[in-house]
């Protein structure tokens, strides 16, 4: 058998911060996608500003003949000719080339924003379970809407305003320095310098600030969306004003930051409109002087003013779309490092799909700890034969659960080996091996759908009938059925619209539709009362025939007749045997034995767990 390499289970590490130019080359693939559309929306770029900058060129020649007589023939023919076929048609090309660019480049933003968010999604899904439980699901998902955002936004400032100013700048600069005298082209040059160097400085200055906005915002956010999330919590303890103050704490930071990156803003706004104003009137006070000296045309004067007026009219927005820029740059970053979040436990190359035959499944000296420090598994040796019920009983914490986190391959453990059929699960791939188990957990989580919905997740094709056939055998139907809606009743955030046990019946029903070849029930029955918890779990065991079934269990009342009985205690098999077996040793298992027979023997006036009336669902 192929050996493997102890894995480790401490988080991975930070893969560092991104700068810029990394996380733009991480984009680009996705935009060169539709290279033909980039290429052709750069064309209409050009075209655009080509356009642009002939307009004044055409004042400038009008202007210039209209020293003429106005008896003079010729001025009945340059009027119309000039305003209204070569100043007119420049315009329309302006528009329509900046319209074409956006028409043809709009699929390549939207199809980039598109594959990236779904790349994103994908690939969270592939991350080990110890990721999601560390993750903060509210800062996440608004660092997902951001970044999302921010490809939009910086396609769009970068195509539709920066590219189209640096190609209007070389134009209008070559134009300049071709036909007037070099102090034109040497003033705009450093003006340009001068404002593009100002804005990036302060920008990069007050990108701080914004980046920390962007961390107190997503705590903000985070924290008011899991306060949400433990409603019924916050009310049991009457809790709601420590938990306003917790999130006005947070968007108290919040204000900080922003009031500082607002008046930072006003600083930056009246420095480049000093720049702009100080080069302008240097331009137009050369070109009046050449006018004076005759060097000059009144046209040349007016095309000067309106090559200055084009260029600094976008420059003016220059900082506001830098710093967007920035930020959008800022909000990506956080989107792609979700995508550098190593994956944990990923399919070997050449990985083979799961080929079940008897479904025999083998846990052959497994240690395994959730970190460095602290392991849960010690030597767990033991085989569940094909078409067998195994059950693992013990006290909490003693790795019950973990057994069944490792046979689905949530974590790599650091040493033995896991086997179904005989085949390696770290050699198979994890969707066949997934596609194989089927799973009733103790906590039942359920999406906020329908119970419909929720229960075809286990077949996601499955037929109505089939549904109804599920249903009826985890004992649902009937509930179901007596609910305003029926099947199309909405369960509400995580299913809390049902009963405990209302919620594990259809997480029941689930499982049945998936009819998987392994079966695990953790604690299937727990949230269930006596009368629902003999029904269902004679159904549960005409499920498991034939079936390779992992109970875990605390009730022992529940497992007597498994095949084999586990006894955990801190990581370790302490007993195994039948139930039978188990007694006769009168050791730790019938220890427990006779503890939950003696508290059964005293009754207990407590109300049914499915007792609770459908008036929360219905609602």
């Amino acid at each position: 058998m192929r050996r493997h390499p102890v894995s480790s289970s401490e988080p991975p590490a930070n893969q560092g911060t991104r700068n810029d130019w990394a996380t733009l080359k991480t984009l680009l693939p996705y935009l060169w996608a539709y290279k033909w559309r980039v290429l052709l929306a750069l064309t209409f770029l050009v075209g655009a500003k080509v356009a642009n900058v002939g307009v004044p060129l055409v004042l400038k020649a009008l202007i210039d003949h209209m020293t003429i007589s106005p008896d003079n023939p010729k001025a009945l023919l340059v009027l119309p000719v000039g305003i209204l076929v070569a100043y007119g048609a420049l315009r329309l090309c302006t528009t329509m080339f900046t319209e074409l660019r956006e028409f043809v480049f709009a699929k390549v933003t939207q199809s980039a924003v598109r594959t990236i968010a779904l790349q994103v999604f994908r690939h969270l899904h592939s991350l080990s379970l110890r990721f999601h439980l560390n993750r903060q699901t509210g800062g996440m998902t608004r660092d997902i809407e951001r970044g999302s955002r921010g490809i939009s936004s910086l396609v769009s400032y970068t195509l539709y305003s920066i590219l189209p100013t640096l190609v209007e700048i070389t134009l209008v600069i070559g134009y300049l320095v071709l036909h007037y005298d070099i102090w034109f082209a040497g003033i705009t040059i450093v003006a340009l310098l001068v404002y593009i160097g100002f804005t990036v400085a302060v920008t990069e200055w007050r990108t701080n600030f914004r980046r920390t906005m962007n961390d107190l915002d997503s705590k903000a956010n985070t924290r008011a969306i899991d306060s949400l999330i433990n409603y019924e919590t916050v009310k049991y303890f009457g809790n709601e004003d420590y938990e306003a103050r917790r999130y006005d704490h947070s968007m108290q930071n919040w204000e900080t930051a922003a009031v500082k990156s607002q008046t930072s803003l006003s600083i930056l706004n009246t420095g480049q409109s000093l720049i702009i104003a100080t080069a302008v009137t240097l331009i137009l006070w050369r070109a009046t002087q050449g006018v004076i000296d005759g060097t000059m045309t009144l046209g040349d004067l007016v095309l000067v003013n309106a090559f200055m007026i084009q260029l600094y009219i976008p420059l003016n927005f220059l900082g506001v779309i830098y710093r967007e820029i920035k930020q959008s740059l800022a909000d990506m970053e956080r989107l792609f490092k979700l995508l550098d979040q190593h994956r944990e436990v990923a399919d070997v190359p050449n990985a083979q799909p799961l080929a079940v035959k008897g479904a025999e499944v083998k846990f052959a000296h497994v240690d395994f700890s959730y970190e460095a420090k602290r392991q849960i598994l010690f030597d767990v040796d033991f085989t569940i034969a094909a078409g067998t019920t195994t059950a693992v009983v013990g006290h909490s914490g003693s790795g019950k659960s973990t057994l069944s986190r490792l046979l689905f391959r949530f974590y790599d453990i650091n040493a033995g080996s896991i086997t179904i059929d005989g085949q390696d699960l770290r050699n198979v791939t994890q969707t066949s091996l997934r596609k194989s188990i089927g799973i009733v957990p103790q906590d039942t989580v359920l999406f906020n759908d329908t119970i419909e919905y929720n229960i075809a997740y286990g077949k996601p094709d499955a037929t109505r009938e089939e549904i109804v056939a599920a249903a009826k055998a985890a004992y649902i139907h009937d509930f179901i059925e007596s609910l305003p809606d029926g099947y199309g009743s909405m369960v509400g955030e995580r299913g809390l619209k049902l009963s405990g046990g209302e919620k594990q019946r259809v997480a029941i029903a689930r499982t049945l539709l998936k009819n998987p070849a392994i079966l695990i029930f953790d604690e299937a029955t727990s949230a269930l009362d006596s009368r629902a918890e003999q029904a269902i779990q004679a159904q549960l065991k005409e499920i498991a025939k034939d079936r390779t079934t992992l109970v875990i269990a605390h009730r022992l009342s529940t497992i007597a007749d498994a095949s084999q009985i586990l006894v955990l205690d801190h990581g370790r098999i302490i007993e195994r045997g039948t139930h039978g077996q188990l007694l006769a040793q009168n050791g730790a298992y019938a220890q427990m034995w006779e503890r939950q027979q003696a508290r059964q023997e005293v009754p207990v006036s407590s109300p049914r767990a499915d007792d609770r009336d459908a008036e929360s669902i219905v609602a």
